[in-house]
């Protein structure tokens, strides 16, 4: 196409933008006119009850004579408090992630036995189809490592004999070769990433059946596939506390939602990874990181609170980083006064900063944490306590991991992967109807208008 005519392309997209945008307005009055849920969230901050889950449970806050109490924020699954199962496999010294896969998906923990027998399940699904990285991801390679991830998932339904089948047999059976090669599909995609638009060398190394999914990100992300025991059992745990957080969150509600329709998996999946890359979503940490990039800059003693208290004054007030007013990492849409993956994720966080000798930027965020919540509060005149959340800690762990920002959301997916599965299963044995809410046209009735009238 010449100049010429994408300036005239351009010029009427713009006309037409202009259009669009005024025919889709809303007036905002109407929404409360109309007791519209906006976010399917109450007033109260509450969310609309549309479903009921045994899998996961979010529990922030407590009813005393019909007033919401905020309290320490709990994370449960399938009954169990995260940090119990924490506790339970880092006492143990072994990884825990495979564990959590297995209670989600059954509803038990598994005994020896059967972990093992489930680890090499996940061990034999992990190789993608002959020739799929080079025929399929290499040959199209992406600067979205999610866009990569959910096209690639929506190939692998060509390698199914049966990918219609929604049985739980065959929906069960597919989940897990999904968990199995999420790892892969996000790894090998960066990597024709890195080599093609970078221009860095492609290494390409096969899952190892005797490493954990951890294990493997790590080795075959690297170089050189070397990692320290510290490194995998935090990148292991990242993956433990991103696996579920109840049907409510969006991706797994749209998992429901999709699942509903009665289609495939590998639809349903793709789907769940559209709403996960969204920066509203999953996308959080990355900013967190840059903020602190930025503030890294712009500081000139870490330790100094006054000095790092007029800048966070200063992102308040739009006056620094990205003038969106946001301290990213800090406040959640459900937890208030703690955010137990970050509590959690902070234990073991100090650890491996010291071990990279990256204590003073630690320091930093545990200052930043320290001071900002209070900020915040007096600054939007907030009257609900605000905390770190778990993308606070999560994009400093991934950086000192050497997880390129690229690969952040991709992580995010491969764990929660699992609560998507253990969701449409779920979704599938309780032959729900299709989820289909109400929305009410406010459009005014108008006649046809002829060509030569308009």
């Amino acid at each position: 196409m010449k100049n010429g005519d994408l300036e005239e392309l351009d010029k009427m997209l713009d006309e037409l933008s202009i259009q669009a945008k005024k025919s889709s307005l809303i007036n905002p009055e109407l929404f409360s006119k109309y007791n519209v849920k906006r976010g399917l969230r109450d007033l109260d901050g509450k969310g609309v009850l549309v479903g009921l889950t045994e899998i996961g449970e979010v529990h922030s806050y407590i009813l005393d004579e019909n007033e919401m109490i905020p309290v320490p924020g709990r994370l449960i699954y399938r009954g169990i408090d995260i940090r119990n199962i924490v506790d339970g496999f880092t006492l143990d010294d072994r990884y825990g992630f495979e564990e959590t896969c297995y209670l989600l998906l059954f509803g038990n923990l598994p005994n020896k036995k059967a972990l093992k027998e489930f680890e090499q399940l996940l061990a034999r699904n992990q190789t993608l189809p002959e020739d799929f990285a080079r025929g399929m991801i290499m040959s199209a390679p992406s600067k979205d490592i999610m866009n990569v991830m959910a096209r690639n998932v929506l190939d692998l339904y060509s390698f199914d004999e049966d990918p219609d089948n929604t049985s739980i047999k065959n929906v069960l059976k597919q989940c897990i070769r999904l968990i199995a090669c999420f790892p892969s599909l996000a790894v090998y995609g960066y990597q024709a990433f890195s080599h093609y638009h970078g221009k860095q060398s492609l290494y390409i190394h096969s899952p190892r059946t005797d490493l954990s999914i951890a294990e493997n990100i790590l080795h075959m992300l690297r170089p050189d596939s070397k990692f320290t025991k510290l490194e995998a059992k935090l990148l292991d745990l990242a993956l433990v506390l991103h696996a579920e957080h109840g049907g409510g969150n969006n991706s797994s509600f749209v998992t429901h939602v999709v699942t509903s329709t009665g289609t495939d998996t590998y639809s349903v999946m793709a789907a769940a990874l559209g709403a996960l890359k969204g920066p509203r979503h999953g996308g959080a940490n990355i900013k967190v990181v840059q903020m602190f990039e930025d503030m890294k800059l712009n500081l000139k003693d870490w330790t100094d609170c006054e000095e790092i208290k007029n800048f966070l004054a200063k992102i308040l007030k739009k006056e620094a980083f990205d003038h969106s007013g946001l301290i990213y990492g800090i406040g959640h849409a459900v937890y208030s006064v703690s955010d137990p993956r970050a509590v959690i994720f902070k234990e073991y966080v100090a650890q491996l900063a010291k071990e990279k000798g990256l204590e003073n930027e630690y320091n930093l965020y545990a200052k930043v944490e320290e001071l900002a919540p209070e900020m915040i509060g007096k600054s939007n005149k907030m009257y609900k306590v605000v905390s770190a959340n778990v993308d606070f800690y999560s994009g400093f762990v991934y950086r000192m991991l050497g997880i390129p920002d690229e690969m952040f959301t991709a992580i995010f997916a491969i764990s929660r992967i699992v609560g998507w599965s253990a969701h449409r299963i779920e979704e599938i044995v309780n032959a729900g109807k299709i989820i289909r809410p109400a929305y009410k046209s406010v459009a005014l009735r108008r006649e046809y208008t002829g060509m030569n009238e308009r």
